[in-house]
């Protein structure tokens, strides 16, 4: 079942065009990864389909619910959420009130989420009163992706969830995105890191100067000479 479908997206800043006339779409339970060079287009996919960029053409809908044009706070209540690459935790607090913070729209007692965030980000349990200023860049992505996962949504948007990572956690990182998935929530990655991203993806897309290029299933991109050269680097 398709959940999320964005058709004919041509958006950017100003007067400027930087996503040109591009569809993706998730189904139920996937994993997606949109991948390309710097400046292809896709943070600006992410923003326009959560309504952070008002595009200039085409159309988002989640499940059957046209979202085009809502305000984020908004489309957070139909249930997706997004993490940004940057300013995506509050430094100054605690890892329990940035979670708290996750759950800004819910009006029922969440402590039952809460303890699930816990369950599924264990390390973070035991540091719940630490600063999140004070972790590590691994740490701090784990505490940005329950904050957004505490309103329980059914897609979950994350762009550049390696980036400044240490090697070593970035395997790590790609861990927590399949057991995140493995709750039911269908995902949309955007990287650099499109080795990766892809063998856990179910499906991937290609951008390419703010155009779709190329689409297949993970496993078939990453098998794709001609898309490894041009775009995952030989």
């Amino acid at each position: 079942m398709k959940v999320l479908e964005a058709k004919n997206l041509t958006s950017g800043y100003g007067e400027t065009d930087i996503l040109r006339d591009v569809s993706i779409k998730l189904e139920e339970e996937e994993i997606v990864s949109i991948i390309g060079p710097n400046g292809a287009g896709k943070s600006t996919l992410l923003k326009t389909i959560f309504g952070i960029l008002m595009p200039r053409h085409g159309a988002v809908r989640l499940r059957d619910e046209e979202i085009t044009g809502l305000s984020p706070d908004k489309i957070v209540r139909k249930g997706m959420s997004y993490v940004p690459q940057v300013d995506n935790i509050f430094p100054s607090l605690t890892i329990q009130e940035n979670l708290e913070m996750g759950a800004f729209v819910r009006t029922d007692d969440y402590r039952d989420r809460l303890d699930e965030m816990y369950d599924l980000f264990p390390m973070l349990k035991d540091r719940r009163n630490q600063k999140v200023g004070s972790l590590s860049g691994g740490q701090r992505q784990m505490v940005a992706m329950g904050r957004a996962l505490m309103l329980d949504p059914t897609v979950l948007l994350l762009d550049e969830p390696s980036a400044s990572l240490a090697p070593m956690l970035v395997g790590m990182i790609f861990e927590k995105i399949v057991d995140i998935n493995r709750t039911g929530v269908s995902i949309i990655v955007v990287e650099q890191n499109a080795r990766e991203t892809l063998k856990i993806s179910d499906r991937g897309y290609v951008l390419a100067m703010g155009r779709k290029v190329f689409e297949d299933t993970g496993k078939a991109i990453l098998e794709n000479d001609e898309v490894g050269k041009l775009y995952l680097g030989g």
